[in-house]
């Protein structure tokens, strides 16, 4: 049975910087609440105002370290931040693990923090279908800087790009050739680079393979592109931190005089509605399965009386009604 709430009055209090309003927002739009569009039209009217930035890599390259570390450099700066910490679901209960929220402990006291876990549920690309909604819900909270970290991802998953205004790739040397496994993708996709663990050997080859690899792909840019810087750090220390936030920073600022910022949240808000459309299509669709219309059509199919194209017409039609 659902729980009745005043969503005028939780938006308020998430607004105010009461974390258990925010979790609880957040909650709502992770469990599907059927409230969900009405949490996302009182929000809407907040939101606009949070830097986004995504972090993503390779398992086992130093993300949730990097990531507390990174938090440390900001709140010194001054910046209020949220961190969305997508963790892979458990196969029991669908639920996050929470590893990379316990490397942040250190922050949990915090009021200028706030940080979540989310499963990814089987969601592709190394994020959860809810992130887009959670990160409305902090940046409605007037959160100056939404990180977001994604699971372990290789050559494909790169759904981050669609969701931050700046991407950050994290590798680390040791790793065999980790550069040639992920070019094909996610490297593509780097805004700053990050060779992590930087105090171990091989990372000058990491970064002169990075380097060879930026030269290579400005061949083929015509026009003003940014150049993506590549920064050590070892994050375990904190070293590099303050390196990366400047990094950061001039990357944000690249994006505004390059009107690069709005065109890319513009492509977000495209992907987003598409999603939700989609997930809606997919909804009524799975209603139509449960029903007699899908089983009439797929018998005629077998009965040669429709092919398969003129069926899923009829389906789209029986949806457009």
């Amino acid at each position: 049975m659902a729980v009745a709430f005043d969503l005028d009055e939780l938006v308020g209090r998430a607004r105010d910087g009461q974390h258990r309003a925010i979790a609880r927002l957040i909650s709502l739009v992770e469990d599907a609440n059927p409230r969900v569009a009405d949490v996302a039209r009182a929000l809407t009217p907040f939101t606009g105002n949070a830097r986004v930035i995504g972090l993503t890599g390779p398992p086992g390259v130093g993300k949730s370290t990097s990531t507390s570390a990174l938090l440390t450099a900001l709140r010194a700066a001054g910046k209020r931040v949220g961190v969305l910490a997508i963790d892979p679901s458990s196969p029991f209960t669908g639920g996050a693990l929470l590893g990379d929220r316990i490397r942040m402990t250190e922050h949990a006291t915090d009021p200028g923090v706030f940080i979540r876990s989310m499963a990814t549920r089987g969601h592709l690309g190394g994020l959860s279908w809810a992130t887009p909604q959670a990160v409305r819900v902090l940046d409605a909270a007037g959160f100056d800087v939404v990180l977001i970290e994604t699971v372990g991802v290789g050559q494909s998953e790169v759904d981050v790009v669609k969701l931050a205004d700046t991407t950050v790739v994290l590798l680390a040397p040791g790793m065999g050739d980790g550069i040639q496994a992920a070019k094909a993708g996610v490297l593509e996709i780097a805004d700053v680079f990050v060779v992590n663990k930087a105090d171990r050997p091989g990372a000058d080859a990491t970064v002169h393979d990075l380097k060879q690899m930026i030269s290579l792909a400005r061949r083929e840019i015509r026009g003003p592109s940014w150049r993506q810087p590549i920064v050590r750090t070892v994050a375990s220390t904190g070293e590099g931190a303050d390196d990366l936030v400047r990094a950061l920073a001039e990357h944000h600022e690249w994006l505004v005089t390059h009107a690069e910022l709005p065109r890319r949240r513009a492509a977000r808000a495209r992907d987003e509605v598409a999603a939700i459309a989609m997930r809606r299509l997919r909804a009524e669709l799975a209603d139509l399965r449960h029903g007699d219309r899908l089983a009439g059509l797929a018998d005629r199919v077998v009965a040669r009386e429709l092919d398969p194209f003129a069926a899923a017409d009829a389906l789209i039609e029986d949806l457009r009604r």
